[in-house]
């Protein structure tokens, strides 16, 4: 399993797999973040119904496809089956029904697609506070201080009496932003961050090597198939970590508004 690891997801193993990403992907990437939210709602409402005993409701949003398979996500499903099998032909697995493996691999993948975002929301994060010294936990929080920043720069650029006096008259007078301006920042902002959600993989992979966790998510995986279970254990948390940060940056700007 080490070797597997780190084969397929160490610094060469993840540079490789996302040469596949150059192609399409690059249009499925803010699809599927668009659809992450619906994603796991489905996965929540099966939990639900799982726990009123309501099975075949549970298992019909537990095989929804909400989001677009992406070349990335297809190599990876490819290799995972690949290694099971040959577990499976060296006598370290027992064989799971077709369903149950494949339901279990994407799941696998899917959790592995919101570590990428997850790590995206860190970059955000991270620019926000060395930029603008402030908490920035998604694409809302961003736009409006780099529509300002913008708004700002234009002003000064085509101040009347040159820029340096600009400079100094914007430094104490602000500059007037319309709410347009914040939503087609904010729309360029999110292609941008699914851009880097698209190879953000390049920096989790190996982070997640080091760490341990591809190895125990695999375990995870490998234990699921022992018990030939097509349901996974909840929902897992970095779906609700990836999306509790879209959460946190809508009630912190319905906070910051209040505020004034």
């Amino acid at each position: 399993m080490r070797s597997f690891v780190r084969r397929n997801f160490g610094l060469w193993g993840t540079l490789s797999l996302h040469r596949h990403a150059l192609g399409l992907d690059l249009l499925r990437a803010p699809i599927n973040v668009a659809l992450a939210p619906i994603f796991l709602l489905t996965r929540i409402a099966g939990w639900f119904a799982r726990f009123a005993r309501l099975t075949e409701l549970a298992g019909w949003l537990a095989t929804r496809q909400i989001i677009l398979t992406t070349s990335v996500s297809a190599k990876v499903e490819s290799r995972v089956q690949a290694f099971i099998e040959d577990l499976v032909d060296r006598g370290f697995q027992s064989p799971a029904p077709q369903r149950v493996t494949q339901f279990a691999i994407k799941d696998y993948v899917s959790v592995r697609n919101a570590m990428a975002e997850i790590t995206t929301t860190c970059i955000v994060l991270l620019c926000g506070y060395l930029i603008f010294r402030t908490a920035t936990p998604g694409i809302i929080s961003m736009a409006s201080p780099v529509a300002e920043m913008q708004a700002h720069q234009r002003a000064v650029d085509n101040f009347w009496l040159g820029q340096r006096l600009g400079s100094a008259y914007y430094g104490v007078f602000s500059t007037k932003l319309s709410a347009s301006q914040v939503i087609v920042t904010g729309v360029i902002l999110a292609m941008i961050a699914s851009l880097i959600t698209t190879f953000a993989g390049i920096i989790a992979d190996p982070l997640q090597m080091l760490t341990g966790t591809h190895r125990r998510r695999l375990h995870r995986l490998l234990g699921r198939l022992d018990a030939a279970s097509d349901e996974a254990n909840g929902v897992a948390t970095e779906h609700i970590a990836a999306r509790g940060a879209d959460i946190v940056d809508i009630v912190l700007n319905i906070w910051r508004g209040l505020r004034g």
